[in-house]
């Protein structure tokens, strides 16, 4: 059986095979996990459609077209199965030990590799209470900190602008003006100490579909801040009635009925046109293991909360373990991030590729506010609504922010959402 580079959307040409998770020659079971690769839109695992033995046919590290032949399964008697209860993929304390994308991620954070670590699950397999163990087994460091080293991150692509004094002079890679001297802006050489590491394709494909966006709209951002009372005290009715609902599920609650009363919010340009779309497709932002993705919660104006609330715990699972497709990220009309769950109080979000504008959520902070003549303490979170202005103007962006506010603080409103 042909293990292949899978197909993820007719906009995904080309797969980095970015490491394989078993050795070649090692027995598997079906639905293992045998590597993972990425895309420019999303990271994810090629699992074992039957057992049998690994054949490598391509090493980690190479980018591929999608289809390409990566390896085979040779298939074993069915017999003889039984000998693959304990996965080959390497032992504890191994650099093959198995793992999941979330401890992988916190290895890399942490500096540390698999080979350090002795893992407790099946098979050697590594948990997150492993690293824990590890963390608080390791002896206080009495040494000082080392001077930090500065980290080289170097594309294979030629840049489109050299480092200058600053970025107001910054030029063209082609472009040799005589005002700044070549010698003044050579290519940086490596140094001891600096790493070269390869961009993620995922990283590239972010940073260039925003920079697309900021090229084409017209951005501006207005602020608001909501009183969160009435919606903790209905949060908390939720929670002891057995039924428990997120945060995030009112404030997309809210800004359906915004994106229906003021459509331009929820429009594309396309051209010279305006595109005026029927439904709500409603993107939320969240960190996976590579980055920042945004899955898709389609149709959001036909789902109450607690569909909601479902929906977007399956679509991070799904990111955490990178089980996105690229179907699920596709065709967003609006996109909400929370910047609470990182602890920021205030920033300034990005509009997505064809959108036209997106709202910030941010830290729940208790900070006195005036009330009937009173000075109190009240639970208060600052939103941020960036929009382009080709097609909104700031009239609107302050209706569309009231209105969110209104319904946020209005606890008969909340209490009646089905």
């Amino acid at each position: 059986m042909e293990i292949r580079i899978p197909t993820e959307g007719e906009s995904v040409v080309e797969a980095l095979l970015a490491k394989w998770h078993k050795p070649a020659g090692s027995l598997i079971l079906k639905d293992d996990v045998l590597c993972e690769i990425e895309t420019g839109k999303i990271t994810l695992d090629i699992y074992a459609e039957a057992s049998g033995r690994l054949v490598i046919g391509v090493q980690a590290g190479t980018i591929l077209p999608v289809g390409s032949v990566i390896g085979q399964i040779v298939e074993t008697d069915p017999q003889t199965e039984d000998q693959l209860a304990v996965p080959a993929t390497g032992a504890a304390g191994s650099e093959d030990a198995p793992t999941s994308p979330a401890v992988r991620q916190a290895l890399r954070q942490q500096g540390r590799t698999a080979a350090q670590l002795a893992g407790s699950g099946p098979g050697g397999r590594i948990l997150m209470d492993d690293l824990n163990r590890a963390d608080a087994a390791e002896p206080p460091v009495s040494a000082p900190p080392a001077a930090p080293q500065a980290l080289l991150v170097k594309s294979e692509e030629t840049p489109l602008y050299r480092a200058s004094g600053s970025c107001q002079s910054a030029q063209p890679a082609g472009d040799q003006s005589p005002d700044i001297a070549p010698e003044l802006r050579p290519d940086p050489q490596p140094v001891p100490g600096e790493e070269q590491i390869r961009i993620f394709p995922l990283r590239k494909r972010i940073s260039a579909c925003q920079l697309q966006a900021r090229h084409q709209a017209d951005r501006l951002t207005t602020f608001d801040e909501v009183d969160l009372g009435a919606l903790q005290t209905v949060r908390t009715q939720h929670k002891r009635a057995g039924t428990p609902v997120g945060l995030m599920p009112f404030f997309v609650r809210a800004t359906v009925e915004a994106l229906q009363s003021y459509p331009a919010f929820n429009a594309r340009i396309d051209g010279d046109e305006i595109v005026y779309q029927p439904f709500v497709h409603l993107g939320i932002a969240m960190l996976g293991e590579q980055g920042q993705v945004v899955p898709v919660l389609r149709d959001a104006a036909q789902l109450g909360l607690r569909e909601i609330d479902l929906e977007i715990t399956g679509l991070a699972q799904k990111a955490t373990n990178n089980r996105l497709g690229s179907a699920g990220l596709e065709d967003g009309t609006f996109t909400i991030s929370n910047g609470a769950s990182y602890g920021a109080l205030l920033s300034t979000p990005l509009i997505s590729p064809l959108q036209s504008s997106g709202l910030g959520m941010h830290a729940t902070q208790d900070r006195p506010v005036a009330r009937n003549g009173r000075v109190v303490i009240r639970p208060m979170m600052y939103l941020a609504l960036s929009y382009d202005q080709r097609i909104i103007d700031g009239r609107e962006a302050a209706a569309f922010l009231t209105l969110i506010k209104a319904r946020v603080e209005d606890r008969a409103w909340l209490e009646g959402l089905p």
